[in-house]
């Protein structure tokens, strides 16, 4: 469920929605999950914006990292797409997320974790991965991609 995120907890919490608190939602991220990069990411965001960073803003930050490996990979030669695409396949960069990997449709393979509402030391909304759900998951359609 999208509903409930870095975007939409501080209005709910504004507003007094306490039923909010402790209710669940899967995904393939959470601003607690434990890797250097996102530590990074989530420290960064927060400093800068005052608030957690949603899950859009961490798969801009993941996308920014895959561009950036590819373009290194290929030596800044932006006209060596075959380049660019294979870089971009490997996945080579550190992730807000963790290792991932692409499936043969060219869509993540990756966790997902139940996540709950919660009120961090700051007395701030947000949300914590409570386990893991599915491991390297890859979509179910992947078995009909012609690519």
């Amino acid at each position: 469920m999208f509903t409930v995120d870095s975007i939409s907890l501080p209005k709910f919490q504004q507003g007094g929605l306490k039923g909010v608190l402790g209710s669940y939602m899967t995904q393939f991220w959470a601003p607690d999950l434990d890797n250097a990069q996102n530590k990074k990411f989530v420290a960064g965001f927060k400093a800068k914006y005052g608030r957690y960073p949603s899950f859009y803003a961490a798969q801009s930050y993941d996308t920014i990292f895959l561009i950036k490996s590819a373009v290194e990979a290929v030596g800044g030669d932006l006209d060596n797409q075959d380049g660019m695409r294979a870089a971009m396949e490997a996945a080579d960069f550190p992730s807000v997320r963790g290792s991932f990997t692409y499936g043969n449709n060219h869509f993540p393979i990756q966790n997902f974790y139940l996540r709950q509402v919660v009120e961090d030391d700051d007395g701030v909304w947000t949300t914590s991965i409570v386990e893991t759900v599915f491991k390297n998951h890859q979509d179910v359609y992947a078995k009909d991609c012609k690519l």
